[in-house]
């Protein structure tokens, strides 16, 4: 391959040269006239050679030492030039467009994947404390951490960069009693405690952590309430005035971290931590009745709430925070069921990329609805699908602008080429914390240890700091 490569590029020869070659090997001159077939060289090269030469006779040390700042010279333009390239990638990226360089986590520009995604506006434009730096310190602690985790095969629940985002947020709150609403083997637990290793847990279940037979090893904590088989409420059954107030000595309850985990739609979940405290309270359909009785709720109700499971629209078994902030109007939301359309192709060819790329056809349900699950309101593990209006999703948008202080999403912990994760579409999540080519930082904080199955559940986990509708706080 190599040799008629070239031959490719070689000139073919005049008769006068053959005759020329033949006359060279026998030793005549051939009668050739030499300046017809040798090829002149270019005047800078005539005038190196000369130059060359020159010095080559009468200074040879001069040579020596121009030869060898030629090499320094040589050197330092292509430490020069590897500088100027991006960051060394141990794996090649699975898409160019994906691994954009993110100095800044905390840029707006840096939240929004190429279809766009949906972003959920607080009532004064609010964001969390930590920053970028602060999350990838709380990396490098938390992997050996994670590495003595008891339950090591964990396929059903939650994966390396939810257990880091539920740890992470949970040592900086600082909580003085933590809730949890679906416990599954009890890892979420396990995290909750590492990250305060002190504070009363509540756990909610209907099965107990050891209930799983045939499912591996349990988690069970010794300082922790569970609310599970026959003393099984659910959250919005229990009298949290006599549990927080009585049994635990709080009097503050924004004190209190609610974590919800058991597949439940967010927004019948999120009107259930908001009315909490109203004790007995009347089902009503006023939706301004309701607005007062939140109000009053929230003077000393939960305030600090983590989703997990935070489904993208067109996905996952419940209604979720993120398909009612995927709205036309909102930055990043909005779609187009015209099934040549864009962004019909897109999905289409993201489809055979990632395992949770939903095409058109299953986002967009009747009359183009494509709001939830093709227009669909999901619940309780999917036992349960409402159909929904579209001015009825926009109604549950604005409510949930109403109570909104504080929305954030968890990054996904590295870019895809360095987890090797193929289940989530990057395209429709927030850029990572460590991008795509940082394999150096991937490795320098120890992340390389894992098993590339631990990176595998990545469902936009959630915070949530949320005040009374109009209020200033």
């Amino acid at each position: 391959m190599v040799e008629s490569g070239l031959s490719v590029r070689r000139v073919p020869w005049s008769p006068q040269a053959r005759a020329a070659e033949a006359a060279a090997a026998s030793g005549g001159s051939g009668n050739v006239d030499e300046s017809k077939t040798r090829k002149h060289a270019s005047l800078a090269a005539r005038l190196a050679k000369n130059v060359i030469g020159m010095l080559t006779l009468r200074r040879p040390r001069l040579v020596a030492g121009f030869l060898f700042l030629l090499v320094l010279l040589v050197l330092l333009v292509a430490v020069l030039i590897h500088l100027s390239l991006p960051g060394y990638r141990a794996f090649p990226s699975f898409e160019s467009s994906l691994v954009d360089s993110i100095d800044d986590l905390d840029s707006s520009a840096s939240e929004f994947g190429i279809l766009g995604v949906p972003r959920c506006s607080s009532k004064h434009e609010k964001t969390v404390e930590w920053t970028s730096k602060d999350l990838l310190k709380g990396l490098e602690e938390f992997v050996p951490i994670y590495e003595t985790r008891p339950i090591k095969n964990y396929k059903d629940g939650m994966g390396f960069d939810h257990s880091f985002g539920l740890w992470f947020m949970t040592r900086w709150l600082k909580p003085d009693l933590m809730i949890e609403s679906g416990v599954f083997k009890g890892h979420s637990t396990w995290v909750l405690r590492q990250a305060m290793p002190n504070t009363p847990i509540i756990s909610i279940s209907p099965h107990h952590p050891e209930e799983y037979p045939g499912k591996g090893p349990a988690y069970v904590d010794k300082n922790s309430t569970y609310f599970a088989l026959m003393d099984f409420e659910d959250f919005t059954s229990l009298d949290w005035e006599i549990y927080i107030m009585e049994e635990h000595g709080i009097s503050d309850f924004s004190r209190v971290l609610v974590f919800f985990d058991d597949h439940q739609s967010h927004l019948k979940r999120l009107k259930q931590a908001l009315k909490a405290f109203i004790l007995h309270a009347q089902i009503c359909t006023s939706f301004s009745f309701l607005l007062d009785r939140l109000k009053q709720a929230l003077k000393a109700g939960f305030q600090h709430i983590i989703f997990d499971n935070n489904y993208d629209t067109g996905t996952g078994d419940h209604y979720s925070l993120r398909q009612i902030c995927d709205q036309y109007y909102t930055i990043g939301g909005g779609h187009s069921c015209i099934r040549d359309d864009d962004e019909a192709r897109i999905r289409e060819r993201r489809k055979s990329l990632w395992e949770k790329a939903v095409g058109i056809d299953e986002l967009c349900g009747m009359n183009n609805a494509w709001w939830g699950i093709r227009g669909h309101m999901n619940d309780n593990f999917n036992r349960s699908s409402e159909y929904i209006s579209y001015p009825e999703h926009v109604k549950n948008h604005r409510f949930l602008e109403s109570v909104l202080d504080v929305y954030w999403e968890l990054p996904p912990v590295a870019g895809p080429s360095l987890t090797h994760q193929t289940r989530y579409d990057p395209a429709r999540s927030p850029n990572p914390i460590i991008e795509d080519g940082r394999f150096d930082l991937f490795q320098r904080l120890g992340l390389t240890r894992l098993e590339a199955s631990v990176f595998n559940g990545y469902t936009q986990m959630v915070y949530l700091q949320i005040s009374a509708p109009d209020s200033d706080r």
